[in-house]
């Protein structure tokens, strides 16, 4: 007798069993019945040879199935082997009764008591401890109801047991041997009992191999029932069955060990009752009362032992009778409590739970009669769930309940279809997991479910939650002025045409922007601007194919992906233009004059996608086809490179050779002088950096600084500056000139935060003091990062340094800060002096500069002067600082010292008009 490796029921203390080898039950049984075989032909053929060989045989085979048995419970846990070494010990004392009754001669069946029996006897309570084991593995103890079944089989058994050998024997007990021929089948009884109780007690795991165990101590029966007979009527067919029964015992004990797993795994296994037990008691009662009275109908009087025995088995299948109503009853009301609390559980919850037969068929709807689908139980039932599913979404369905089919998949989660409604309507359903209905009673050792299970599908009401995706979908891929695609949705069009256009098929982007719109914003307000938007909106929805794509990419810029030819989409760009030639009035808003006119117009450049270009490329070509439109005039179309405008080739030729400039050593710094009218002398040089371009020569900065702050150039191009311009300064001063370095500042340079570290850090390098180096700031600074500028201006006027207003005069608000910001400077604007000579307001303004400088004590800088009148009224208004070509031109570093040395103070004693050619110290 062996087992199978047994598991150790999860207690943790117990240390992790090394693997079991299989147990080779095949091999065994067929060796078991070879030997069954001959056994039988040498008790039939040579029955003198078989009083010694055949209990040697016995005692062989239950010698090898013992040792066997006792190495195979050493490879358990001690908890999953005690009932295998008690068997094992059995096996032993089987051996040593076989052993002595080979020696002895006396047979398989030996017709008088001796010592062969003593090992036998013994055997038996090592039996009932191995049973005890067993059923000590088990969730609970023995019940009433088992202890009735074990007491309906034992007196049933025993009836059988002593109508059968009294029948044989023909005689009562009067000796020693006769008790022991009855006493053998009463041990046999017991046991048969004991197996019984044993399989309704043990836990499910063990459940087979108890049954086998069962089958083991019914051959016990056969041998103890053929032997009582033997002992009065010995014959070669009852030593045949029992030499076969024996072996049989054997072969039993093989297949109960091979099939005992060790103690269950799972700590609340609910205990069972098998219906087996239940079957076995009650043929065991009415099996009795029928031989007794079929014996009785053949005249065989029946004996007031047998009378009792009967009457006993009556009540007690009576009691049992009652027992199982009431368990009956009480499992009913238990059925019926949780089917209440099932029931209210699937209503009341959100989800529904709808189950399908093997065919797909809805057997059971949570939701039916009351879920808002509408549907009832009896118009579900019976029907195909895909009967019910919106047909573009069946697919998703079936892939929801072949992935909840296959046991290794995801179990479908996450699957939307929709279902319809009574009403017709659609609503989305999530599926939130997908499993067989074999799952629900799947045997422990995780083998499907004989038969075609279902499965049973877990859905989610995602109606709601899918129209907030589909609309924060739109949301995202929508502009929310003018209801028109926008950038991203524009980009994923643009992606799927080029993707055609590789197949052949044709299209072409236009990109549109007003003009003229500026003005609608700045005079007629926002308000009326959205509106305008908004009417254009419409009219290129109008004006356009459906099957192309019109799409705002923000501001006053749209775009129209267009499926047709460069001639197509040059033809509807035309159209377009003509379409909102008329939108020149703005939509009336709140305080607007409704009279208002503007005039509003659109450019638009065209390119055709093609497969090999990226997405960004082809925005890149219709935007530079914009451009040449916008440069031709209002009201413009023009394809990409039909005519290039050369202010857009070049601005691209230096937007992309700008990066390197820096590193190639194509920048350079040229210096312009500000001269001091009181002192007569250049106090000061106003930094400027020129690029000298290999292929388009010197580039001014008011065309590459935009170009740098653009592309995020302009602070390392900045720092460049502050440390060449601080060094040469700084070569000058050790040269004995006295001079202050003017140094412009980007806004970007700025906002970047690192303005403050980079003039200290050019400052500490060149060795320069603070008070030398002024920095020129415009009034957009002041406009657009007021926190900052007071901020980091406030800290670098705090060092020592210089502040400077550049450009003054060009902006409106200026006049809001100079009381509180730390200027120290006003250079007034070039343009500022167009009219100074010849308009009296102009010259009332400059005066008034010049007058509310000296009140703030604010030096100011005369910025652009070119003719000796400009010169004149400067000096008669009393500006005392002034910088233009009259008076000194940008030089570079070498010739700026000759140049400093070389001014002319009689320069500034002009009077009247004269060239400035003429002017002596010019460069």
């Amino acid at each position: 007798m062996t087992a199978l490796p047994a598991s150790s029921a999860g207690v943790p203390a117990l240390p992790q069993v090394p693997p079991v080898a299989r147990w080779p039950r095949a091999a065994v049984l067929s060796l078991l019945g070879a030997v069954a075989v001959g056994l039988a032909l040498v008790e039939t053929v040579w029955p003198a040879a078989a009083a010694h060989s055949a209990p040697a045989v016995l005692s062989v085979a239950s010698l090898a199935m013992g040792v066997l048995v006792a190495r195979h419970a050493q490879r358990l846990d001690p908890e999953s082997a005690a009932p295998w070494r008690a068997f094992a010990v059995i096996a032993g004392l089987l051996t040593l009764g076989q052993a002595i009754a080979a020696v002895r001669g006396v047979g398989v069946n030996p017709a008088t008591a001796g010592p062969q029996d003593v090992p036998l006897v013994v055997a038996v309570p090592f039996a009932l401890l191995g049973c005890a084991r067993l059923i000590r593995s088990a969730a609970t103890g023995i019940g009433s109801r088992v202890a009735l079944d074990a007491a309906v089989g034992l007196v049933g058994l025993s009836a059988l047991a002593e109508m059968v050998i009294s029948a044989a024997l023909g005689r009562t007990v009067d000796s020693v041997d006769d008790l022991v021929a009855w006493g053998y089948p009463a041990a046999g009884v017991v046991l048969c009992t004991v197996g019984l109780v044993t399989f309704a007690r043990v836990s499910q795991a063990r459940r087979a191999a108890a049954g086998w165990l069962l089958a083991c101590f019914a051959s016990v029966a056969v041998v103890t029932v053929s032997g009582a007979i033997a002992v009065v009527r010995p014959s070669v067919v009852t030593d045949v069955v029992t030499g076969t029964a024996w072996l049989a015992m054997l072969g039993f004990g093989t297949l109960a060990i091979a099939a005992d797993p060790g103690r269950s795994t799972d700590p609340d296994e609910p205990p069972e009752v098998p219906l087996l037990g239940v079957v076995v008691s009650y043929c065991a009662a009415f099996g009795v009362v029928l031989v007794l009275l079929v014996g009785r109908i053949a005249g065989r009087s029946i004996l007031p032992v047998e009378a009792a025995a009967a009457a006993l088995l009556l009540l007690l299948t009576f009691a049992r009778t009652l027992v199982w109503a009431a368990d009956g009853a009480r499992l009913t009301r238990q059925v019926l409590r949780t089917e209440a609390y099932f029931r209210t559980l699937v209503h009341s919850a959100a989800d529904i739970t709808i189950v399908l037969d093997h065919h797909g068929r809805i057997t059971w709807d949570s939701g039916a009669g009351r879920h808002a689908h509408g549907w009832s139980a009896r118009e579900l039932e019976g029907r195909l769930l895909t009967d019910f599913v919106h047909v573009e979404d069946r697919d998703e369905l079936l892939a929801a309940l072949a992935a909840g089919a296959d046991p290794d998949g995801d179990q479908g989660q996450g699957r939307t279809f929709r279902l319809r409604s009574r009403d017709g309507r659609w609503p989305f359903y999530e599926t939130v997991r997908v499993v067989t209905s074999g799952d629900l009673h799947r045997p422990a050792d995780g083998a499907p479910a004989p038969g075609g299970a279902g499965l049973v599908v877990h859905l989610r009401d995602a109606d709601t939650r899918r129209h907030s995706e589909l609309e924060l979908e739109r949301m995202a891929y929508t502009d929310y002025l003018t209801g028109l695609p926008n950038r991203a949705r524009l980009m994923a069009a643009l992606a799927g045409a080029r993707s055609r256009a590789s197949e052949g098929e044709a299209s072409c982007l236009l990109l549109l922007d007003l003009d003229g719109f500026k003005a609608v914003n700045d005079i007629a307000g926002h308000e009326a601007g959205d509106l305008l938007l908004t009417e254009v909106a419409d009219r290129l929805r109008a004006t356009v194919r459906d099957r192309d794509v019109v799409g705002r990419l923000g501001g006053d810029e749209f775009a129209v992906l267009v499926r047709a030819d460069l001639d197509e989409a040059t033809a509807l760009g035309e159209r377009i233009i003509a379409e909102l030639a008329g939108v020149h009035r703005s939509v009336p808003t709140p305080g607007a004059d409704p009279d208002l006119v503007f005039d509003v117009s659109c450019s638009i450049g065209v390119t055709e996608l093609a497969s090999a270009e990226e997405v960004a490329a082809t925005i890149r070509h219709a935007d530079l086809a914009l451009r040449a439109a916008k440069a031709a005039g209002k009201g413009r179309v023009r394809r990409h490179g039909e005519t290039a405008d050369s202010a857009t080739v070049r601005r691209t030729r230096l937007a992309r050779d700008l990066p390197d400039a820096l590193s190639r050593g194509q920048l350079r710094l040229v210096y312009q002088p500000v001269v001091g009218v009181a002192e007569r002398r250049v106090l000061g040089i106003e930094a400027l950096v020129r690029w000298d371009h290999p292929v388009l020569g010197e580039v001014s900065p008011e065309e590459f600084v935009p170009l740098a702050e653009d592309d995020g150039l302009i602070v390392p191009l900045q720092r460049w500056v502050l440390d060449q311009a601080t060094a040469e300064l700084a070569a000058l001063l050790r040269a004995g000139r006295d001079l202050q370095l003017g140094v412009n500042i980007s806004v970007r340079h700025l906002q970047s935060g690192s303005l403050v570290p980079d003039v200290a850090a050019a400052l500490a390098r060149a060795g320069l003091p603070p008070q030398r180096l002024m920095l020129e700031v415009t009034e957009s600074l002041f406009i657009g990062q007021p926190d900052r500028a007071d901020g980091d201006l406030q800290t670098l006027h705090d060092m020592g340094c210089v502040i400077s207003l550049d450009d003054f005069g060009r902006g409106y608000s200026t006049f809001a800060y100079l009381a509180r910001l730390p200027v120290d400077v006003l250079k007034m604007d070039r343009e500022f002096l167009a009219g100074l000579t010849d308009d009296a307001r102009c010259a009332a303004s400059w005066e008034s500069v010049i007058e509310l400088g000296n009140r703030l004590s604010i030096d100011v800088v005369a910025e652009g002067v070119e003719t000796p009148g400009q010169l004149a009224a400067l000096r008669d208004l009393g500006c005392r600082y002034l910088q233009g070509f009259l008076l000194g031109r940008p030089t570079g570093p070498a010739e700026l010292a000759a140049v400093i040395d070389a001014f002319d103070p009689a320069s500034l004693d002009v009077v009247g008009a004269q060239p400035a050619a003429a002017v002596p110290g010019t460069a």
